[in-house]
């Protein structure tokens, strides 16, 4: 028997205009508003958990040398956490929207955000002339696999892309180069999708069934950039929306 598929209301229209823009630019984040909760936290938190206690090499993996980077970002999470009146952040633990308490384990940061946030995460240092994907707590992939893109740079993790051309590849390339600390960016997308799954790990052999007008969910990915101020490293934090269709 199928879980039951994990639906918010709707998608917010600021994000559904992003998504429709001709020429999809990348945004400032708005004071407060770099994380999101929805209706969807404490199921779509529920689903991490059981992801990563089936199989945590799948949805989590830090490479050697990506521990600080890692350190990092729940530190940065946690500061924004302290800010926001939906949580209750506290010298060893969080309080959080749902009103559960999530202890805070700095020996595991991934794991500790796999509780606390909806978004995944994914952390790139640059290597050369590329950024190289080094950490991830993927929980949510939109037909990609961690294990085919972890240990890998921007260019190659964005092989079976059809419109990841040179010239995609080197605007890209420029934004992560050109992110500054303190001052993250936000895009969107959203694509048609007859599988409501959040977890939906596809290969690059094997990759899914593109949406049709008539599919009855849409998936939006709210994605954020931000430069870690000590690490220099950037994380790219991606929150899924999906809903289903009126009418479908």
């Amino acid at each position: 028997m199928q879980p039951a598929p994990i639906l918010q209301h709707e998608i917010p229209e600021a994000q559904r205009a992003a998504a429709a823009a001709r020429l999809p630019v990348m945004q400032p984040v708005a004071d407060g508003a770099l994380l999101t909760v929805d209706s969807a936290y404490a199921a779509q938190l529920a689903e991490k958990a059981r992801l990563i206690a089936r199989d945590r090499d799948r949805v989590l993996q830090v490479l050697p040398g990506a521990e600080p980077a890692a350190a990092e970002t729940l530190d940065l999470v946690l500061d924004d956490l302290a800010r926001r009146p939906d949580f209750g952040v506290a010298e060893g633990a969080v309080r959080r929207p749902d009103g559960a308490t999530v202890g805070i384990d700095r020996s595991d940061p991934l794991l500790t955000l796999s509780r606390l946030v909806q978004e995944d995460i994914c952390i790139l240092q640059r290597e050369g002339g590329e950024h190289v994907l080094t950490a991830a707590l993927l929980g949510f992939p939109a037909a990609w696999t961690l294990a085919e893109k972890i240990g890998r740079p921007l260019t190659r993790i964005h092989v079976p892309v059809p419109a990841y051309d040179d010239g995609v590849a080197r605007r890209v390339q420029r934004l992560f180069d050109g992110v500054q600390p303190g001052r993250p960016l936000w895009r969107a997308n959203l694509l048609r999708y007859d599988d409501p799954a959040l977890f939906q790990p596809y290969t690059e052999a094997a990759g899914r069934r593109v949406g049709t007008p008539a599919s009855p969910y849409e998936r939006s990915e709210r994605q954020t950039v931000m430069r870690l101020p000590a690490t220099g490293a950037v994380v790219f934090a991606i929150h899924t929306t999906m809903i289903r269709r009126a009418g479908a």
